[in-house]
């Protein structure tokens, strides 16, 4: 036990601030509740708009993963390719539903908002996302008709083999690894490791063919407006057990223990207590002197 409390005692001395975590960590959890906050308390109008452009910036991305599978015939750089629709979201301060888990819940756990905010950003990203990505696919399949049967193929192996143990498997992992991508995002305020971040996001997503309710649901979109044979009825069925999995791989694999690893900084937060490096500095240098 006084091996652990010297060795705490070295850390916090060697570090910029009095934390029991490594300063990476500390400026990272910053970041994150203050994003988290933001997202939170955005206007209705601010949360609307936000959420469509979210479900227009996946097209985006569908579009160039269509174009690359046709030219290549290789999923995984389709997969890349999708990226770009990833990188957008982040570049232009977009909304996609499972980029909402740690962040805004590091949020109301640190005691600046509430569940039933939480649940109002949830229900209004998810629904804009898909009446933008619904409208935006509308365009985009009567601009490049050419694309129709490479979307009712690659939307076809989303549905084909129903609800299994690898199917949920696929979903859970898709959840797990947005919400991980939103995680390494926030570390890093480099645009050349954003953007190679959200190619790996699409090579591993797409290019691996996990299945993620909104992503999938603007490319089943697609294909329906193409003259796809799948109803809506059909769809919802499928969107209904995809998203739950989704959020259950983005909060108990990603969120849960990226709590967990934070808590005495989320509780120092939520007590009202403001993590200052100056004031750190200055009161070493009062114990040195």
């Amino acid at each position: 036990m006084s091996d652990h409390s010297s060795s705490e005692s070295k850390r916090r001395a060697s570090g910029r601030t009095d934390q029991p975590l490594e300063d990476e960590l500390v400026e990272e959890f910053q970041n994150t509740v203050q994003e988290g906050t933001d997202r939170l308390h955005r206007t209705w109008r601010a949360l609307i708009i936000t959420g469509l452009f979210g479900g227009i910036d996946v097209g985006l991305g569908i579009m160039a993963m269509i174009a690359v599978m046709d030219a290549t015939g290789s999923k995984l750089l389709a997969g890349m390719a999708f990226g770009i629709g990833l990188l957008a979201l982040r570049l232009a301060h977009s909304e996609l539903f499972t980029e909402d888990f740690l962040l805004p819940i590091n949020a109301v756990v640190a005691g600046h908002g509430s569940w039933l905010s939480l649940v109002r950003l949830w229900a209004v990203t998810l629904v804009t996302n898909l009446a933008g990505g619904w409208a935006f696919m509308w365009v985009v399949v009567a601009a490049f008709p050419d694309m129709t049967d490479s979307l009712i193929k690659v939307s076809s192996g989303y549905v084909e083999n129903g609800l299994t143990f690898e199917t949920v498997c696929l979903a859970l992992l898709a959840g797990s690894t947005i919400t991980l991508m939103t995680r390494m995002q926030q570390g890093t305020g480099n645009d050349v490791m954003t953007a190679v971040i959200s190619l790996i996001g699409g090579l591993l997503v797409v290019g691996m063919g996990m299945l993620h309710g909104a992503l999938n649901s603007i490319v089943m979109f697609g294909a329906m407006h193409a003259g796809w044979e799948y109803s809506y009825t059909d769809w919802f069925v499928w969107f209904a057990w995809v998203i739950p999995l989704n959020m259950v791989g983005g909060l108990v694999i990603i969120t849960l223990p990226r709590l967990l690893r934070t808590w005495e900084l989320l509780m120092a937060e939520r007590r009202g207590e403001r993590i200052s490096e100056a004031t750190v500095e200055d009161e070493k240098g009062d114990q040195n002197e």
